[in-house]
């Protein structure tokens, strides 16, 4: 009986706690034709986390964690959001604690909404809601694979201990073939992660087209 009162609470409370589960409110610039929350950010995924993370392993249908430790002490967990001004109805928590390899990231792959009917003369924002126990570094940078090529560009997202971040991708200097665009992907990297939390309360990407002038 209690394990059935336990999960009958626990979805009633998904279905009462704002957000709502599956909203895809987002905040986009004027003008946009494409707006994007990934999976772990506006739906459940199972399992609800993972312990001892190892390199390349999945987390959901659309994220991926990489790094180069030797033993994983990364912990990353989907978390509820309810805060007033949260419009993701989840957010994705990671735990470092020893961390004794070189790079920590997480590659977001994107569906082909994102590259259908895409030019260069396009711009890419990436937003996110973040919240750290002590100061760190993230980079951003997103990945556009058209044929045999891989065009890349990089971002440092500022300030990234607490609050709304904002960073924009600029297809103009890229070399990108728009006829053969074939897909594309987003890794976010973390420097100076270890023995902190990370808490991603939510992650967008919206695209627009610059102005013909």
């Amino acid at each position: 009986m209690r394990r059935r009162v336990d999960q009958t609470v626990r979805i009633a409370d998904e279905r009462l706690t704002l957000p709502a589960i599956g909203t895809n409110a987002i905040q986009k610039p004027l003008h946009s034709d494409w707006a994007y929350r990934p999976e772990i950010w506006r739906a459940t995924v199972r399992p609800p986390g993972l312990v001892a993370a190892d390199s390349g392993c999945e987390y959901g249908s659309e994220v991926k964690v990489f790094h180069d430790c030797r033993i994983s002490e990364l912990t990353l967990r989907q978390v509820r959001n309810s805060r007033e001004n949260d419009l993701a109805p989840f957010g994705l928590s990671m735990d470092v604690f020893r961390f004794d390899g070189s790079f920590l990231s997480l590659v977001i792959e994107l569906p082909d909404s994102a590259i259908r009917g895409l030019e260069r003369r396009h711009l890419i924002r990436l937003t996110l809601v973040t919240e750290a126990e002590k100061s760190l570094e993230i980079f951003a940078r997103l990945n556009i694979k058209n044929g045999p090529n891989v065009e890349q560009l990089v971002r440092e997202v500022p300030d990234c201990a607490n609050g709304e971040k904002m960073v924009e991708f600029d297809l103009a200097y890229t070399k990108m073939n728009e006829k053969r665009v074939e897909q594309m992907w987003l890794d976010l990297i973390f420097e100076g992660a270890e023995m902190n939390q990370i808490l991603l309360r939510d992650v967008t990407l919206t695209r627009r087209p610059r102005a013909e002038i």
